[in-house]
């Protein structure tokens, strides 16, 4: 089977197993849905093998056609990333670049960066998307993440972008009047405090503390959960109870006495927020620049 006679044939197929539609597939490769159909059919037809599995309302690979796709899909994304790195020979850097992150980075770094970049290149796009899950970079097609630099798998390329951090457990004045002020992380039992729940897991999030090189993980109750740090200060400055979130999120409010901080002693530095990619990714003039400009020189 010659390979050159396939080549389109095979673009079509990942298309459409990655979009899982022959309609969105079509309009991303900017053909009818009958030529589209063709020319799958005519693939399956040479290989002897069903590829898609299709119904009314989806498209899904067969057990062969998740073969293929595995085998092809890293060979026409390193062709897509060499065509894009051809960009290099432009002046500007240009085109989009996608990232996950969760809101308190994008907040505290990421937006900083954009309002860098962007008046100085109007090619160049960038798309934040808020995840508090971990998301697959790879899968879902995104550039880059941005998570804790404890947190990042060791095949992928990492740059800090952020200091140390630390975290904060802190309560409204009106919360502390009637209840005491917790001395250990045992104590929060006692006490009604803001949960935080993963999109990822759906579970909720555990209070890691330590002190003295002694880690200490504590499960805690309360009659509040959300899903971002946003909310769960709000709730803090309400007088909801109490909530577990980056301290430079809330020292403002620290200095300002709308909210108390406790078991400071238990909260000390971690690793900060890094950007991370794939260690095989071709860096184009605007992801390099993205990078020089979130890169932390502190």
């Amino acid at each position: 089977m010659n390979i050159r006679d396939n080549v389109s044939d095979l673009a079509a197929f990942l298309a459409v197993a990655r979009a899982g539609s022959f309609t969105r597939a079509a309009v991303q490769l900017g053909i009818s849905q009958p030529t589209l159909s063709h020319l799958i059919g005519e693939l399956e037809k040479r290989l002897g093998l069903r590829l898609l599995s299709r119904t009314t309302r989806s498209v899904s690979t067969t057990e062969a056609g998740e073969r293929l796709l595995r085998t092809i899909a890293p060979h026409f994304d390193g062709i897509e990333a060499g065509l894009v790195a051809l960009t290099e020979l432009r002046e500007k850097p240009s085109g989009t670049i996608r990232i996950t992150t969760g809101d308190h980075q994008a907040e505290t770094i990421l937006m900083s960066a954009v309002d860098k970049i962007l008046p100085d290149y109007p090619d160049l796009n960038i798309e934040i998307s808020v995840n508090l899950g971990l998301v697959d970079i790879v899968a879902e097609r995104f550039d880059a993440g941005v998570r804790l630099g404890e947190t990042i798998a060791q095949d992928m390329i990492a740059v800090r972008i952020g200091p140390d951090m630390r975290m904060a457990v802190v309560g409204s004045p009106a919360y502390f009047a009637k209840r005491r002020v917790p001395r250990t992380p045992h104590d929060l039992a006692a006490h009604n405090c803001i949960n935080l729940r993963f999109a990822t897991h759906g579970g909720l999030y555990v209070w890691e503390f330590e002190k003295g090189g002694r880690p200490l993980n504590v499960r805690v109750e309360g009659q509040l959960i959300v899903n971002n740090i946003v909310l769960a200060r709000r709730g803090a400055l309400g007088g909801a109870g109490l909530a577990y979130v980056p301290l430079d999120y809330v020292e403002p409010y620290i200095a300002s006495g709308e909210l108390v901080r406790v078991l400071a002693n238990w909260c000390e530095p971690f690793p900060g927020y890094h950007l991370y990619y794939p260690s095989q990714r071709q860096p184009t003039p605007a992801f390099a620049l993205l990078v020089e400009t979130l890169r932390y020189r502190g």
